[in-house]
Formats: structure tokens, C-alpha cells, sequence
């Protein structure tokens, strides 16, 4: 039986172009999931190897959608040769359990950890960098601008917040935010 895993890090992205890709290749069941891959109890990933029998045969889109590491990508290589089951990772082909597969599953391996290290790295670079601009500020931006929200709180004075918010837009949450910091500034 061929097996699919599909996973994704965050729940804003999409798994769907990782699951037509596995039914395209033929998995009779596919496992999907919207975990970090730097965690390893991955719940639909631990079915997964649980429901897998000898000559059964697990794909997977990328390797990093795997494993977490080079080890761990290894240490699970291992334990499914030894159980009987072979691996495909669609970006690498079928890892075979030779002498020769193993060495260039190993160096695959290595690289895809080389490459998810240097993303981190250069993300902590330019984070660093933007931190020593006096404007910085982490975090998403705001919705609303300072003269935005300052109409709708004068609004306030005569409205109700569902008016203000069907007039404006801007939540009755943000606005009892705004108003709350308003106060503690004043």
C-alpha cells in the first residue's frame, strides 16, 4: 500500500498543492497535517508510522516535510528499512535501502538541514538589522492608522460601537482597546 504524508508548519498555509501531488502519485490514504517540523510528536506523522507494514511504501512531497533534522531523517530512514518499508520522496526519488541509497539519502539530508539553518540564520540577520532602526517595531502592523482610530473614538462620544464599527470598519474590540490605552496615557 502506498502512503502519503503531507504537512504543513502554520495554519495559514495551505496543504491542498502537497495533496494533490500525493494523490496524482497514487496514495491510497494520505496523512495531513498542520504541525511544526520542529516538533516531533507529530500526531498524523506518528499514525503514519504506526499503520505502515512491511512493503507498504510512504511519500512524501520534500524531504523537510519529513524529518526535522538530518538525524531524525536518518533515524527514521533506518527504522522503516528495517520494518520493510520503502520511501519515496518525490524531490529525491525512491531512497533505497543500499549501501549507496543511504549515502546519498545522508548527504540530500544534510543539505535540506544546511538550507532550513541558513533560512533561520539570514531571517535572524535581517531582524537584527531592522531592530537598530529607530521606527522598528516587531510584529504585524496596524490595521488602522492614529487619525483613523482617533475618529472613531470622537465618534464614540455620540454613538454606539456598532454604529462606529459599521461606520468605520474598525472592531468593537480594537476600539475598546484604543480607548482603554487612551485612558492610561491621559
Amino acid at each position: 500500500m502506498r502512503y502519503g504524508y503531507a504537512r504543513v508548519s502554520t495554519i495559514g498555509q495551505d496543504l491542498q498543492a502537497q495533496i494533490n501531488v500525493l494523490k496524482a502519485e497514487g496514495c491510497d490514504k494520505i496523512y495531513a497535517e498542520k504541525w511544526t517540523g520542529t516538533k516531533s510528536e507529530r500526531p498524523e506523522f506518528q499514525t503514519l508510522l504506526n499503520t505502515v507494514q512491511t512493503g507498504d511504501t510512504i511519500v512524501v512531497t520534500k524531504l523537510d516535510r519529513f524529518a526535522r533534522s538530518a538525524g531524525d531523517a536518518i533515524q527514521i530512514i533506518r527504522s522503516l528499512f528495517d520494518r520493510g518499508i520503502k520511501v519515496h520522496i518525490l524531490n529525491m526519488g525512491i531512497i533505497e535501502n543500499t549501501p549507496t541509497g543511504k549515502l546519498i539519502f545522508t548527504i540530500m539530508s544534510g543539505f535540506a538541514e544546511f538550507e532550513r539553518d541558513m533560512i533561520v540564520e539570514r531571517t535572524q540577520e535581517g531582524k537584527a538589522i531592522a531592530k537598530q532602526r529607530p521606527d522598528f517595531r516587531e510584529g504585524r502592523p496596524n490595521k488602522y492608522g492614529k487619525q483613523q482610530i482617533d475618529h472613531a473614538l470622537k465618534l464614540l462620544d455620540a454613538h454606539s460601537y456598532k454604529q462606529v464599527e459599521e461606520m468605520t470598519g474598525i472592531s468593537k474590540s480594537t476600539l475598546i482597546r484604543a480607548k482603554k490605552k487612551r485612558a492610561m496615557t491621559e
